[in-house]
């Protein structure tokens, strides 16, 4: 039976119009020839250092949210703080390492590019780049060490059945990671085919598997506050879920690239999938928006899911949470505390806000700078211990 969808397409019809770039030819550079725009011993935050000024209305919120946190921690209910790059670039990595290491921040989440300015700031103590420059003479993140140090974490997570955060954190706490002998691969993956992780657990191009197996980078957990966030977060088993996009990441612009190694979900992928026991309905999130889609769809479908498991179990749903969502950009004059606005009102497409509201926990919307609002929320938690 011919498919009607391709009834009356000729052959030609279905030809790629053009042949696929191959990756595998794409030239990478040392990652220490690059001008990097962000050195780590300038941007970091000293947690005990005066936090920086903000408003009555913000200090206001900061200290609803360290209550919150407060009275999540003192019901064992969670608190997660999701992410993106920007936190990272403006320093707060030392804010992120206390804050677990005390036990109020229970999960991460963040997308690829967080990660990606962490492992550089771990290995190098520099980041980011001119995304403009970079562009115009190919370079744009072509850098060698990142996209396969990185690679090499994701391909000894696959074999471990660890997620990106747990298993990159792994590489740089640890400083390398262990791979199998290839005949022991093979044989694991041809015994597990159809295993979610499979895809991860393939070994690297030919050309790179000297380069990987001397991919030690000279990290550990010995100096620089210990390596930063998710050193810290692997260290104090703290679940560190990566959403990266295809093609949205500069490892991407990588010859090892393989989006089957970056999208399986592992362990610790999605705490809130993986671990629906592990929030209760009083769980306080403390969360944090730069207004990409990722972060509030990742929340919302997260959330449904637990939602779905909790009634098959003959539970409630998750309720009595707190959401803060903390951003540069105004909340379009609306008070997010009453609910989503109507159509009617241009703050409605704000989905960054809209979404969150939709959550079913009390919303507090905070038109602030992240670092300092954290700093403050960090420093009025520490005064109260």
């Amino acid at each position: 039976m011919v498919s009607p969808v391709f009834r009356g397409a000729s052959k030609r019809d279905c030809r790629m119009p053009s042949p696929l770039i191959d990756l595998k030819r794409l030239r990478v550079f040392p990652l220490a020839e690059r001008q990097s725009l962000t050195r780590v011993e300038e941007i970091l935050v000293d947690p005990d250092a005066p936090p920086g000024a903000v408003s009555a209305e913000v200090l206001a919120a900061t200290r609803a949210c360290a209550e919150a946190v407060r009275d999540a921690r003192r019901k064992k209910a969670g608190v997660m703080l999701i992410y993106g790059a920007h936190l990272l670039r403006n320093g707060a990595a030392l804010l992120l390492a206390r804050m677990m290491e005390r036990g109020w921040v229970t999960h991460l989440a963040t997308n690829g590019a967080g990660t990606i300015h962490d492992w550089e700031y771990a290995w190098l103590g520099r980041s980011t780049e001119s995304v403009r420059d970079g562009v115009a003479t190919g370079k744009f993140g072509t850098w060698d060490e990142t996209g396969r140090n990185i690679h090499l974490a994701l391909l000894a997570g696959g074999i471990r059945e660890e997620g990106y955060g747990r298993a990159l954190g792994r590489l740089i706490w640890e400083d390398g990671v262990d791979l199998p002998e290839p005949d022991a691969l093979q044989q694991s993956i041809r015994d597990h085919p159809a295993h979610p992780l499979t895809p991860r657990a393939g070994g690297p191009p030919r050309r790179h598997a000297r380069a990987c197996a001397q991919g030690r980078p000279p990290c550990g957990g010995t100096s620089l506050e210990a390596r930063l966030h998710l050193a810290q977060a692997f260290r104090h088993g703290v679940p560190a879920s990566v959403h990266p996009g295809i093609g949205y990441d500069i490892i991407a612009n990588h010859p090892m690239f393989n989006g089957g190694r970056h999208r399986p979900g592992g362990r610790d992928r999605f705490p809130c999938f993986r671990r629906p026991r592990s929030s209760s309905s009083t769980t306080a999130w403390s969360c944090r928006s730069a207004r990409p889609s990722w972060d509030r769809k990742v929340f919302e479908k997260s959330l449904s899911c637990v939602n779905n498991l909790r009634l098959q179990e003959g539970r409630p749903i998750v309720a009595g949470h707190r959401l803060f969502v903390v951003d540069l950009q105004d909340g379009g004059s609306w008070d997010w505390s009453r609910g989503e606005p109507p159509k009617t009102n241009p703050a409605y497409y704000l989905r960054f806000c809209k979404s969150f509201a939709r959550m079913g926990g009390a919303l507090t919307y905070v038109q602030s700078d992240n670092v300092r609002f954290l700093h403050h929320v960090y420093q009025q938690l520490a005064a109260g211990e």
